[in-house]
């Protein structure tokens, strides 16, 4: 009995050793500080990154305000400008409608006071009562009246064997006649009167077909 207890193994096993958190977290310890260098390197060259970027949005921001502020002063100035023109025209506008009246009413008087003397002419015929001097008044009016014409520009028209001209002619009447060579004014009803190029009144005619 004595010697089975001396003989069993009195050799004290070696402890095993157990993992806990803390010993896991010793280990992992290394590699977590490893880790976060380059954390730090990119957090550094993002915020460069964005540095730069801002400048050139600054850059661009200050450029646009400066061709904004530029695009204003010349809509600025342009406006003035238009804004003139449109005052200067105003005022010419005005201007040329007076000269235009006063043009009008020049010339109406001057007609008028080449009118008044065959008026007079003939006021003084209405007094005649001897049938001579009657007809020399009105000989002497129609005289008259020829001058104020000449005087005024204006031409009178309108002869028997004139060719018919539909632009000065106005044919109220047509005859056949074999003797009349064709489109010839054959009598005049009325004569036509032109200043220059422009007609005043056509002339009233009868023409031969």
């Amino acid at each position: 009995m004595t010697e089975e207890i001396k003989e069993q193994d009195t050799t004290v096993p070696e402890e095993e050793t157990v993992e806990t958190p803390e010993t896991q977290a010793g280990e992992n310890a290394a590699p977590a500080e490893d880790a976060a260098e380059p954390s730090k390197k990119d957090k550094k060259r993002e915020e460069k990154q964005l540095k730069d970027e801002n400048k050139q949005l600054t850059a661009k921001l200050a450029e646009a305000t400066a061709a904004l502020d530029k695009a204003k002063a010349e809509l600025t100035e342009t406006t003035d400008k238009y804004m003139r023109v449109c005052a200067e025209y105003d005022n010419f506008r005005k201007r040329s409608a007076k000269e235009r009246e006063g043009i009008f009413a020049d010339a109406y008087s001057d007609a008028l006071k080449e009118i008044l003397p065959v008026i007079d002419n003939l006021e003084r015929a209405a007094n005649y009562t001897e049938p001579d001097k009657l007809v020399d008044g009105l000989q002497l009016i129609f005289k008259g009246a020829g001058d104020m014409l000449a005087k005024l520009g204006v031409e009178a028209f309108g002869e028997a064997g004139d060719k018919f001209d539909p632009n000065i002619h106005n044919a109220v009447m047509h005859v056949e006649d074999e003797a009349i060579e064709e489109e010839t004014v054959v009598e005049v009803f009325q004569k036509g009167y032109k200043k220059g190029d422009r007609i005043i009144r056509h002339a009233m005619v009868k023409v031969a077909n």
